[in-house]
């Protein structure tokens, strides 16, 4: 099984093993240009393959057997020969707030800075708070933190589903009702990519592990 190597992306590869724990898996981790490039903000790069790629690669020339990703990274089409062979439940579709001082963001002084990546978070904190300062930032989970403790931000705003999967819960300050922040439609679901001739022996044995575990 490919996967990114951050903490967070290893994580959900341990959870889709615990979907099917009588399948032996290895989890070999890939470095892609997302995890490289920490410059290039994730509005300029969505819908693309920023974080895919380099698994798909491994998939191709048959050095992993499955990629699994975070669901709203796949990119809109898929390389040719690939095909996603399982979609698991989101763990949250809920974005969180996670502040200096454990503030709300009705809370937050004027001009305080939050941290955001997608075009998404930004337009929508935008009409929620106008008067805060944006701030484009990278990284994994716990280098976006860090930048929070650092003083950096005021604030960040991250996926609640990230949260649950590191137990960061309780870092939350506020957990946003889907129509006061509406999320990626993906959010918090995991994929499993594979080799279209591949896909059919695969899913039966991941049918026949699930059925059998009652998954």
């Amino acid at each position: 099984m490919g996967s990114r190597p951050s903490p967070l992306a290893l994580k959900q590869a341990e959870e889709i093993k615990g979907f099917f724990p009588f399948v032996r898996f290895k989890v070999i981790p890939i470095e892609t240009r997302g995890d490289r490039d920490k410059k290039t903000l994730l509005s300029d790069v969505e819908g693309s393959d920023f974080f895919t790629k380099e698994i798909d690669e491994a998939l191709l020339s048959a050095k992993i057997d499955i990629g699994v990703h975070s669901a709203k990274d796949l990119p809109e089409i898929l390389p040719n020969g690939l095909a996603v062979i399982l979609e698991t439940p989101s763990v949250s579709l809920h974005d969180a707030l996670i502040s200096k001082g454990n503030l709300k963001l009705s809370q937050l002084p004027k001009n305080s800075r939050i941290g955001l990546s997608s075009v998404r978070r930004k337009s929508q904190i935008q009409k929620l708070r106008k008067d805060l300062r944006i701030v484009d930032i990278r990284g994994t989970i716990e280098e976006r933190v860090a930048l929070l403790d650092a003083g950096s931000v005021e604030a960040l705003v991250i996926a609640q589903a990230a949260l649950i999967r590191l137990g960061l819960e309780a870092r939350a300050a506020e957990i946003f009702p889907l129509d006061v922040l509406k999320a990626h439609p993906k959010q918090g679901r995991l994929s499993l990519v594979a080799r279209e001739e591949d896909c059919q022996r695969l899913r039966f044995i991941l049918s026949a592990q699930a059925r059998a575990t009652g998954n």
